[in-house]
Protein backbone atom coordinates (compact mmCIF):
# COMPACT_ATOMS: atom_id res chain seq x y z
CA UNK A 1 0.00 0.00 0.00
CA UNK A 2 3.26 2.32 0.42
CA UNK A 3 6.51 2.36 1.17
CA UNK A 4 7.59 0.08 -1.30
CA UNK A 5 11.65 0.36 -2.26
CA UNK A 6 12.45 2.62 0.71
CA UNK A 7 12.39 -1.41 2.23
CA UNK A 8 16.09 -2.49 0.13
CA UNK A 9 19.06 -1.37 2.34
CA UNK A 10 20.49 0.78 3.13
CA UNK A 11 17.82 2.83 1.49
CA UNK A 12 15.74 3.12 4.76
CA UNK A 13 18.29 4.14 6.97
CA UNK A 14 18.53 7.49 5.21
CA UNK A 15 14.97 8.92 6.11
CA UNK A 16 14.53 8.73 9.11
CA UNK A 17 10.93 6.54 10.48
CA UNK A 18 10.60 4.29 7.20
CA UNK A 19 7.81 2.47 7.20
CA UNK A 20 6.36 -0.07 4.96
CA UNK A 21 2.41 -0.86 4.82
CA UNK A 22 1.33 -3.75 3.58
CA UNK A 23 -1.91 -6.48 3.89
CA UNK A 24 -1.42 -10.19 2.80
CA UNK A 25 -3.43 -11.44 0.19
CA UNK A 26 -5.18 -15.31 -0.47
CA UNK A 27 -3.10 -16.25 -3.60
CA UNK A 28 -1.20 -18.99 -1.55
CA UNK A 29 2.44 -20.60 -2.36
CA UNK A 30 2.66 -24.06 -1.34
CA UNK A 31 5.31 -27.21 -1.28
CA UNK A 32 5.15 -31.06 -0.58
CA UNK A 33 8.09 -31.90 0.87
CA UNK A 34 9.26 -35.92 1.59
CA UNK A 35 12.42 -37.78 1.88
CA UNK A 36 13.53 -40.66 -0.25
CA UNK A 37 15.76 -44.05 0.45
CA UNK A 38 18.20 -42.95 -2.06
CA UNK A 39 20.21 -39.64 -2.65
CA UNK A 40 18.02 -38.43 -5.15
CA UNK A 41 17.22 -34.32 -5.34
CA UNK A 42 13.46 -34.47 -7.37
CA UNK A 43 12.40 -30.54 -8.23
CA UNK A 44 9.59 -29.83 -9.38
CA UNK A 45 7.20 -26.60 -10.44
CA UNK A 46 3.61 -27.36 -10.97
CA UNK A 47 3.20 -23.83 -11.73
CA UNK A 48 6.28 -23.44 -13.92
CA UNK A 49 5.60 -26.94 -15.13
CA UNK A 50 9.23 -27.58 -14.96
CA UNK A 51 11.43 -30.65 -13.40
CA UNK A 52 14.82 -31.50 -12.81
CA UNK A 53 16.65 -33.67 -10.98
CA UNK A 54 20.27 -34.47 -9.30
CA UNK A 55 21.36 -37.78 -8.38
CA UNK A 56 22.85 -35.98 -5.21
CA UNK A 57 23.11 -33.49 -2.60
CA UNK A 58 26.87 -33.18 -4.00
CA UNK A 59 25.32 -32.85 -7.08
CA UNK A 60 23.03 -29.98 -6.94
CA UNK A 61 25.80 -28.16 -5.25
CA UNK A 62 28.18 -28.67 -8.03
CA UNK A 63 25.45 -27.36 -10.88
CA UNK A 64 26.12 -24.15 -12.52
CA UNK A 65 22.80 -23.71 -13.74
CA UNK A 66 19.15 -24.44 -12.61
CA UNK A 67 16.19 -24.64 -14.03
CA UNK A 68 14.70 -24.39 -10.59
CA UNK A 69 16.75 -22.07 -9.00
CA UNK A 70 14.63 -21.03 -6.35
CA UNK A 71 14.15 -24.62 -5.48
CA UNK A 72 18.04 -25.73 -5.82
CA UNK A 73 19.19 -22.64 -3.89
CA UNK A 74 17.30 -23.52 -0.67
CA UNK A 75 17.99 -27.46 -1.03
CA UNK A 76 21.66 -26.35 -1.39
CA UNK A 77 21.64 -24.25 1.89
CA UNK A 78 19.58 -26.17 4.18
CA UNK A 79 22.07 -29.28 2.94
CA UNK A 80 19.56 -32.23 4.28
CA UNK A 81 20.81 -35.27 5.13
CA UNK A 82 18.91 -37.56 2.40
CA UNK A 83 17.44 -37.39 -0.52
CA UNK A 84 14.29 -35.44 -1.02
CA UNK A 85 11.37 -34.66 -3.20
CA UNK A 86 10.10 -31.09 -3.54
CA UNK A 87 7.13 -30.27 -5.08
CA UNK A 88 5.69 -26.30 -5.35
CA UNK A 89 2.96 -24.53 -6.66
CA UNK A 90 1.52 -21.04 -6.71
CA UNK A 91 -1.15 -19.11 -7.49
CA UNK A 92 0.48 -16.10 -8.28
CA UNK A 93 1.26 -15.36 -11.97
CA UNK A 94 4.52 -15.04 -12.74
CA UNK A 95 6.26 -11.35 -12.20
CA UNK A 96 2.91 -10.49 -11.22
CA UNK A 97 4.62 -8.11 -8.34
CA UNK A 98 2.02 -9.52 -5.74
CA UNK A 99 5.59 -11.27 -4.14
CA UNK A 100 4.80 -14.54 -5.53
CA UNK A 101 8.45 -15.76 -5.37
CA UNK A 102 8.92 -14.15 -1.76
CA UNK A 103 5.76 -16.38 -0.85
CA UNK A 104 6.99 -19.71 -2.02
CA UNK A 105 10.72 -19.05 -0.63
CA UNK A 106 9.22 -18.55 2.91
CA UNK A 107 6.82 -21.85 1.92
CA UNK A 108 9.62 -24.00 1.47
CA UNK A 109 12.14 -22.75 3.30
CA UNK A 110 10.04 -23.32 6.34
CA UNK A 111 9.46 -26.66 5.47
CA UNK A 112 12.98 -27.43 4.95
CA UNK A 113 13.89 -25.85 7.94
CA UNK A 114 11.02 -27.97 9.57
CA UNK A 115 12.76 -31.53 8.05
CA UNK A 116 15.65 -30.82 8.66
CA UNK A 117 16.27 -29.45 12.51
CA UNK A 118 17.80 -26.68 11.52
CA UNK A 119 15.70 -24.47 14.22
CA UNK A 120 15.76 -20.92 12.61
CA UNK A 121 13.07 -18.64 13.75
CA UNK A 122 10.85 -17.06 11.15
CA UNK A 123 12.29 -13.73 11.08
CA UNK A 124 16.02 -15.49 10.50
CA UNK A 125 14.06 -17.67 7.67
CA UNK A 126 13.22 -14.02 6.53
CA UNK A 127 17.07 -13.17 6.53
CA UNK A 128 17.75 -16.30 4.64
CA UNK A 129 15.26 -16.34 2.37
CA UNK A 130 16.19 -12.28 1.20
CA UNK A 131 19.75 -13.46 1.40
CA UNK A 132 19.11 -16.36 -0.65
CA UNK A 133 16.69 -14.54 -3.68
CA UNK A 134 19.60 -11.72 -3.86
CA UNK A 135 22.11 -14.80 -5.23
CA UNK A 136 19.86 -15.92 -7.62
CA UNK A 137 18.49 -12.33 -9.54
CA UNK A 138 22.28 -10.75 -8.54
CA UNK A 139 20.94 -7.11 -7.25
CA UNK A 140 19.77 -6.33 -3.47
CA UNK A 141 16.31 -7.15 -2.55
CA UNK A 142 13.95 -5.61 -0.28
CA UNK A 143 12.38 -7.10 2.94
CA UNK A 144 8.24 -5.99 3.16
CA UNK A 145 7.27 -9.03 0.61
CA UNK A 146 8.03 -11.87 2.70
CA UNK A 147 6.39 -10.45 5.27
CA UNK A 148 2.94 -11.33 4.12
CA UNK A 149 3.62 -14.75 4.08
CA UNK A 150 4.84 -15.22 7.37
CA UNK A 151 2.25 -13.10 9.68
CA UNK A 152 -1.11 -12.78 7.05
CA UNK A 153 -3.07 -9.86 7.87
CA UNK A 154 -2.30 -5.94 7.26
CA UNK A 155 1.49 -5.02 8.66
CA UNK A 156 3.65 -2.19 9.12
CA UNK A 157 7.45 -2.91 8.76
CA UNK A 158 9.40 -0.97 10.92
CA UNK A 159 12.89 -0.32 9.14
CA UNK A 160 15.84 1.57 10.99
CA UNK A 161 19.31 1.28 12.47
CA UNK A 162 18.14 -1.65 14.58
CA UNK A 163 17.21 -3.49 12.08
CA UNK A 164 13.35 -4.57 10.84
CA UNK A 165 10.56 -5.42 12.99
CA UNK A 166 6.40 -6.19 11.91
CA UNK A 167 4.38 -4.83 13.39
CA UNK A 168 0.25 -5.85 13.27
CA UNK A 169 -2.15 -3.10 12.12
CA UNK A 170 -5.70 -3.32 13.13
CA UNK A 171 -7.84 -3.23 10.46
CA UNK A 172 -11.36 -4.49 10.08
CA UNK A 173 -10.67 -7.07 7.54
CA UNK A 174 -14.28 -7.71 6.23
CA UNK A 175 -14.30 -3.76 5.70
CA UNK A 176 -10.87 -3.82 3.82
CA UNK A 177 -11.65 -6.72 1.58
CA UNK A 178 -14.77 -4.86 0.36
CA UNK A 179 -12.36 -1.82 -0.87
CA UNK A 180 -9.50 -3.98 -2.70
CA UNK A 181 -9.44 -5.10 -6.46
CA UNK A 182 -6.42 -6.50 -8.23
CA UNK A 183 -6.25 -6.54 -11.33
CA UNK A 184 -3.56 -8.66 -13.76
CA UNK A 185 -2.15 -6.43 -16.39
CA UNK A 186 -0.98 -9.56 -18.25
CA UNK A 187 2.61 -8.87 -18.47
CA UNK A 188 4.67 -9.76 -16.24
CA UNK A 189 7.63 -7.03 -14.83
CA UNK A 190 11.14 -7.47 -13.60
CA UNK A 191 11.30 -6.13 -10.22
CA UNK A 192 15.33 -6.51 -9.98
CA UNK A 193 16.08 -4.28 -13.05
CA UNK A 194 13.82 -1.63 -11.64
CA UNK A 195 14.47 -1.46 -8.56
CA UNK A 196 18.00 -1.52 -8.90
CA UNK A 197 17.57 1.48 -11.37
CA UNK A 198 15.88 3.74 -8.85
CA UNK A 199 18.52 2.60 -5.67
CA UNK A 200 21.44 3.77 -7.89
CA UNK A 201 20.00 6.79 -8.89
CA UNK A 202 19.94 7.14 -4.79
CA UNK A 203 22.85 6.21 -3.65
CA UNK A 204 24.64 8.40 -6.93
CA UNK A 205 23.08 11.13 -5.30
CA UNK A 206 20.02 12.18 -7.23
CA UNK A 207 18.03 14.84 -5.05
CA UNK A 208 15.07 14.65 -7.06
CA UNK A 209 15.19 10.87 -6.65
CA UNK A 210 16.43 11.09 -3.10
CA UNK A 211 13.34 13.80 -2.34
CA UNK A 212 10.66 11.13 -3.44
CA UNK A 213 11.52 8.62 -1.03
CA UNK A 214 11.30 11.04 1.48
CA UNK A 215 7.96 12.06 0.20
CA UNK A 216 7.01 8.03 -0.08
CA UNK A 217 8.60 7.88 3.58
CA UNK A 218 6.01 10.21 4.63
CA UNK A 219 3.42 8.84 3.16
CA UNK A 220 3.89 5.81 4.36
CA UNK A 221 4.17 7.22 8.15
CA UNK A 222 0.49 8.66 7.34
CA UNK A 223 -0.97 5.51 5.64
CA UNK A 224 0.12 3.69 8.94
CA UNK A 225 -1.66 6.35 11.00
CA UNK A 226 -4.72 6.40 8.33
CA UNK A 227 -5.19 3.05 8.60
CA UNK A 228 -5.00 2.51 12.20
CA UNK A 229 -7.71 4.96 12.21
CA UNK A 230 -9.97 3.34 9.72
CA UNK A 231 -9.88 6.71 7.59
CA UNK A 232 -10.70 5.96 4.29
CA UNK A 233 -11.03 9.24 2.35
CA UNK A 234 -7.34 9.48 4.07
CA UNK A 235 -6.31 6.42 3.01
CA UNK A 236 -7.45 6.69 -0.44
CA UNK A 237 -5.95 10.04 -1.29
CA UNK A 238 -2.31 8.94 0.50
CA UNK A 239 -2.37 5.99 -2.59
CA UNK A 240 -2.89 8.61 -5.09
CA UNK A 241 -0.27 10.92 -3.58
CA UNK A 242 2.12 7.75 -3.56
CA UNK A 243 1.31 6.67 -7.23
CA UNK A 244 2.29 10.38 -8.06
CA UNK A 245 5.64 10.25 -6.60
CA UNK A 246 6.25 6.79 -7.19
CA UNK A 247 5.99 7.12 -10.75
CA UNK A 248 8.20 9.85 -11.01
CA UNK A 249 11.08 7.53 -9.89
CA UNK A 250 11.98 5.29 -12.81
CA UNK A 251 10.17 5.89 -16.20
CA UNK A 252 9.13 2.56 -16.51
CA UNK A 253 6.81 2.26 -14.21
CA UNK A 254 3.88 2.16 -15.68
CA UNK A 255 2.50 1.24 -18.82
CA UNK A 256 -0.17 2.70 -21.33
CA UNK A 257 -2.55 0.00 -19.66
CA UNK A 258 -1.37 0.93 -16.51
CA UNK A 259 -2.45 3.92 -16.91
CA UNK A 260 -5.81 3.54 -18.78
CA UNK A 261 -6.89 1.03 -16.07
CA UNK A 262 -6.23 3.52 -13.84
CA UNK A 263 -8.08 6.72 -15.56
CA UNK A 264 -11.08 4.57 -16.72
CA UNK A 265 -11.89 2.93 -12.93
CA UNK A 266 -11.68 5.98 -11.14
CA UNK A 267 -14.77 6.82 -12.85
CA UNK A 268 -16.57 3.55 -11.77
CA UNK A 269 -15.64 3.62 -7.90
CA UNK A 270 -11.99 3.56 -7.80
CA UNK A 271 -10.49 6.09 -4.99
CA UNK A 272 -6.81 5.13 -5.68
CA UNK A 273 -4.35 3.11 -7.20
CA UNK A 274 -0.91 2.01 -7.49
CA UNK A 275 1.43 -0.74 -9.40
CA UNK A 276 2.32 -3.53 -7.26
CA UNK A 277 5.35 -3.93 -6.72
CA UNK A 278 8.56 -2.40 -9.04
CA UNK A 279 6.19 -1.70 -11.87
CA UNK A 280 6.37 -1.95 -15.47
CA UNK A 281 3.85 -4.50 -15.93
CA UNK A 282 2.31 -6.59 -12.68
CA UNK A 283 -0.61 -6.34 -11.05
CA UNK A 284 -2.55 -3.27 -10.09
CA UNK A 285 -4.07 -2.36 -6.37
CA UNK A 286 -7.31 -0.51 -7.03
CA UNK A 287 -8.62 0.65 -3.55
CA UNK A 288 -12.25 1.09 -4.36
CA UNK A 289 -15.89 2.68 -2.67
CA UNK A 290 -17.86 0.06 -0.61
CA UNK A 291 -20.36 -1.47 -2.84
CA UNK A 292 -18.19 -0.49 -6.20
CA UNK A 293 -16.07 -3.95 -6.25
CA UNK A 294 -18.70 -5.28 -9.74
CA UNK A 295 -18.56 -2.48 -11.41
CA UNK A 296 -14.87 -1.51 -11.20
CA UNK A 297 -13.95 -5.21 -11.69
CA UNK A 298 -16.35 -4.89 -14.72
CA UNK A 299 -14.61 -2.20 -16.09
CA UNK A 300 -11.10 -3.43 -15.54
CA UNK A 301 -11.90 -6.56 -17.85
CA UNK A 302 -13.47 -4.73 -20.30
CA UNK A 303 -10.28 -2.52 -20.54
CA UNK A 304 -8.10 -6.05 -21.33
CA UNK A 305 -7.35 -6.73 -17.26
CA UNK A 306 -7.62 -9.49 -15.81
CA UNK A 307 -9.39 -9.00 -11.96
CA UNK A 308 -7.72 -11.78 -9.63
CA UNK A 309 -10.65 -12.56 -7.37
CA UNK A 310 -8.88 -11.66 -3.39
CA UNK A 311 -8.85 -11.14 0.34
CA UNK A 312 -7.30 -10.61 3.27
CA UNK A 313 -5.16 -13.34 4.35
CA UNK A 314 -5.89 -13.95 8.00
CA UNK A 315 -2.48 -15.46 8.78
CA UNK A 316 0.81 -16.56 7.52
CA UNK A 317 2.41 -20.15 6.87
CA UNK A 318 1.75 -23.03 8.00
CA UNK A 319 4.10 -26.20 8.27
CA UNK A 320 2.22 -30.00 8.94
CA UNK A 321 4.12 -32.87 9.47
CA UNK A 322 3.75 -36.19 8.19
CA UNK A 323 4.90 -39.98 9.37
CA UNK A 324 3.50 -41.40 6.45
Amino acid sequence: MAGGTIDIWPLYLYHPGAVTVNFAVDRYASCVLSTRTDRRIVLRSRDLDGEETFASLKELSAARRYKLPLLAYLVKFFTPGTGVELATDSEAPAGAGIAGSSTLIIAVSSALNRLTGAGYKIEKLREISQNIEAQIIRVPTGAQDYYPAMYGGVSAIELGEAGIARKAVAVDREDLNERIVLAYTGVPRNSGINNWEVMKAHIDGDRAVYRNFDHIAAIAMAMRAALEKADWPEVARLLREEWRNRRTNAPGITTPLIDRLIAVTRRNGAVGAKVCGAGGGGCVFFLVERGAKQRVSQTIAAEGGTVLPVSVAPRGVLVKSSAG
